[in-house]
Parts: structure tokens; sequence; C-alpha cells
């Protein structure tokens, strides 16, 4: 009869750890903490650095900084828009470098960039190239933005290239 009741028990202790994944939760808690989580838009700061003058091409470094008080991770290309002074949204043609991203992680304060490079000469059949006054950055696996001044002039049809964050 004892022994009964200690397999009965000893079934429903395994039953309760299976149906729970008490065992595998502890597991899979103490592996994601080594890892940094991915950064939501809500942890990050976006700035620009020096625009850089080229012959007919401008050049800068946009960063996402770690503005949240816990590390976390970024992986990608950012995604932007252009907005001209009156709030309208900008025929903006993101071009991805051909170069193969990396995880970048973030420990509060620090920042990942990411290389812009735009034309300020007409192609084609551009008579004029709009300017925008805000810029809108969308994070790597996110669908909220961030919005910071952008005031720039961008040729080619809206087109700017960009790296992926380092």
């Amino acid at each position: 009869m004892k022994a009964d009741r200690r397999r009965t028990a000893a079934v429903t202790a395994m039953l309760l750890l299976a149906v729970t994944g008490w065992g595998a939760e502890a597991h899979a808690t103490s592996s994601s903490e080594t890892a940094a989580q991915r950064c939501v838009t809500g942890q990050l700061k976006a700035s620009l650095g020096r625009i850089d003058p080229g012959a007919g091409q401008r050049n800068t470094d946009l960063f996402l900084t770690n503005r949240s008080g816990r590390t976390c991770s970024v992986y990608g290309f950012v995604g932007l828009i252009m907005i001209d002074g009156k709030g309208d949204a900008l025929r903006t043609r993101v071009r991805r470098d051909h170069v193969t991203p990396h995880r970048v992680t973030l420990k509060p304060g620090h920042s990942a960039k990411a290389g812009l490079h735009w034309g300020v000469i007409e192609t084609g059949g551009e008579k004029t190239c709009p300017t925008a006054a805000r810029l809108m950055i969308i994070p790597p696996d996110e669908t909220a933005h961030l919005e910071i001044p952008f005031t720039a002039q961008v040729c080619d049809d809206g087109r700017i290239d960009v790296a992926p964050l380092r």
C-alpha cells in the first residue's frame, strides 16, 4: 500500500513537472540571462553625426543609443522615412549595403551606428531634389519609430544607402 502511494506521488510529481515545464523553464531562464534581449524602440534614442559633404554626395552616421537601464541588442538595418517641413512623407528609397549584419549588444548608454549616404545632384528627369526636415527611424524588427531633425536634400528619387548597424 505504501509503495503504491509513493509510486502515485512520484508519478504525480513527474506529471506536474512535465505540465508546468518547471525543469525546462529553469534551464531556459538561465540561458536567456546570458543573451541580451532585443532592443525595442522605447529603449532607444536616435541621433545623427556630423554630415560630411563630398562632391555631389553626403555621408553621416546614424546612432541608436540604449537609453534604458538594461543591456539589449540590435541586429540588421534601420528603416527610414523622410518628412518635409509640412509633415508629409517624402519618397524615401532605402538601399541596404551588401554587407552581412552582426548582432550588436548595447549596454546602457552605449550606441550602435549605421552609415548613411545620399546624392545631392539631380539624376534622370529630376528638376529639383526635395528637402527633408525630419527623419523617421524604424529600428530593426520594430514597427514603432523614432523621429529626429534632418535638414537635407536627397536626390536620385529619395535614395539613401544604409549600412547595417555595427
